[in-house]
């Protein structure tokens, strides 16, 4: 789909332009309103906070109001200064307003001395009008195990609760809470900041943010460089559907690396042993809940623990040596599983269910195409099968005014990837990168875990290298790059993704 120049900030109609005219009237209060910057207060040191006025409905600028907080990071240097760098920390439902402190540390100054450093909480989410459906407890817990029809039948129900807990509260904000309006919201702020471009860092799911940005307002696009990419072909169900096939295909690769490391971890001398002792783990805890860390986990339980888990050699297996121990250590324990602590606010898990389910037309409005797919994907992905293909609140969930915006240009773009994903898998990332053909994809060859940078368990030097020279100059390279994971790397303190972030 082409766009308009923006500042129109519509979709180009097919037939002439001046239809879209009256619309950009419209919108010109928003485009020009006058923000009133303040500090953030004292949680958030250094960053000017703001807010930013959009319209709820954009083919109704006229109607509902809705606000989106802002922050900036003014570390741009007169003489060097370039405009502005917005950041998506992934989600759907993650906050951003921290994120310019991060990534200030993070990057060097050939790159901040040219952007101030804006981060925003997307619609919906945390300190912008926020979603809420008064929900919490399990409520908030996906995706759910279906070990049976009884529990597939208890999770249908769960869906059509918390499906219509959020129609009831907030019938109004959910068919606009999508993808596609967050990324107008961005171009919103652009114009309300003065500057003619955007330039962009996003992970995960502020990959697929960014890939909008760049299908609608191509030419407000600037630098665009993106983190672990979601697959603009999968979204949504798929992109957790994929889970599946991806952690069969790490358990493969773990089991036979811990296999040859027999002498250290102790979990079998071949691949079969190392997986038959994983799977003994998940019967004893199906009958006798297993305690690690306070927390008691059964059969289920172990395998979602496990599932991101299996990307990391050795994080992986010295998970499942502590995890044998423990299960030798509790012999006398039958207690049930832990149920997980629910958060004080249901705000960013259903600010995810909004976005997932009003982006996507492919989730089935009825319960028997999930029962057949558990059904298959349990027998082909006994690890996560159940889990990656049950039934969601989508399935009852209220009609988007739109979908999600189908992604293909050639605009630049700079997309960075490990190969080892559990959250997005590399073939998400070659999905996006052949959706943006004008983009070059750098690879992590061998590279664990979800995020090559900011999430990183352990930084690549030769992706960020590619990263930071093309956000200092503008620069991609000529051609996809692979980079090699550092052999032996200490594994470094991971920074934590924001609450709420899923992709």
């Amino acid at each position: 789909m082409t766009a308009v120049v923006a500042p129109l900030l519509t979709a180009a109609p097919t037939s002439a332009a001046p239809a879209a005219r009256p619309a950009a009237r419209q919108l010109a209060p928003y485009l020009h309103q006058k923000l009133t910057w303040k500090a953030c207060g004292p949680e958030l040191p250094d960053l000017q906070c703001a807010t930013l006025k959009v319209p709820l409905d954009y083919a109704r600028p006229d109607g509902q109001r809705i606000d989106v907080a802002i922050s900036r990071l003014q570390t741009s240097v007169p003489g060097k200064r370039r405009g502005i760098m917005a950041f998506n920390p992934g989600g759907p439902g993650g906050p951003g307003l921290d994120f310019p402190l991060m990534a200030a540390k993070d990057f060097g100054r050939k790159i901040t001395d040219q952007f101030d450093l804006i981060g925003f909480d997307p619609r919906g989410v945390g300190e912008s009008t926020p979603l809420t459906c008064g929900l919490g407890g399990t409520d908030l817990t996906y995706p759910r195990p279906n070990r049976s029809q009884a529990e597939f039948s208890a999770n249908t129900a769960w869906s059509k609760k918390v499906a219509a807990a959020c129609r009831t509260k907030a019938a109004d904000l959910l068919p606009h809470l999508t993808t596609r309006n967050t990324a107008r919201d961005m171009d919103v702020m652009r114009a309300a900041l003065g500057e003619k471009k955007l330039s962009y860092f996003g992970i995960s799911y502020g990959s697929v943010l960014g890939a909008t940005y760049l299908q609608l307002f191509p030419h407000r696009a600037d630098r665009f460089a993106v983190d672990s990419a979601v697959d603009p072909q999968r979204m949504w169900r798929g992109m957790y559907r994929i889970w599946a096939p991806a952690v069969e295909k790490a358990f493969t690769r773990w089991a036979r690396w811990t296999a040859r490391h027999a002498s250290t971890y102790h979990l079998g001398s071949t691949p079969q042993q190392v997986r038959s002792t994983v799977w003994s783990l998940v019967k004893r805890a199906k009958s006798r809940p297993i305690e690690l860390d306070e927390v008691r986990y059964d059969d289920a339980g172990l395998r979602n623990l496990m599932r991101p888990q299996f990307v990391r050699l050795r994080q992986g297996a010295q998970l499942v040596q502590r995890l044998k121990r423990a299960a030798a250590d509790q012999t006398w324990s039958r207690a049930p599983a832990t149920v997980p602590a629910a958060p004080a606010s249901d705000n960013l898990a259903v600010a995810r269910w909004a976005v997932v389910c009003a982006d996507s037309s492919n989730w089935p409005r009825d319960p028997a195409p999930y029962r057949r797919d558990v059904a298959r994907d349990s027998a082909r992905y006994p690890m996560y099968g159940d889990f990656a293909s049950g039934i969601s609140p989508c399935a009852y969930w209220p009609r988007a005014a739109e979908t999600a915006t189908p992604i293909n240009n050639r605009l630049p773009a700079l997309i960075v990837q490990n190969e080892w994903d559990p959250t997005t898998p590399l073939n998400a990332a070659q999905s996006m990168h052949r959706a943006l053909k004008g983009s070059r994809l750098v690879t992590v060859r061998g590279g664990e875990g979800h995020s090559v940078r900011f999430w990183a368990d352990v930084r690549n030097a030769c992706a960020d290298r590619q990263t930071d020279t093309y956000l200092a100059t503008g620069v991609l390279p000529a051609s996809d790059i692979t980079c090699q994971a550092t052999p032996g790397a200490r594994t470094r303190a991971s920074s934590v993704p924001p609450a709420g972030s899923m992709f």
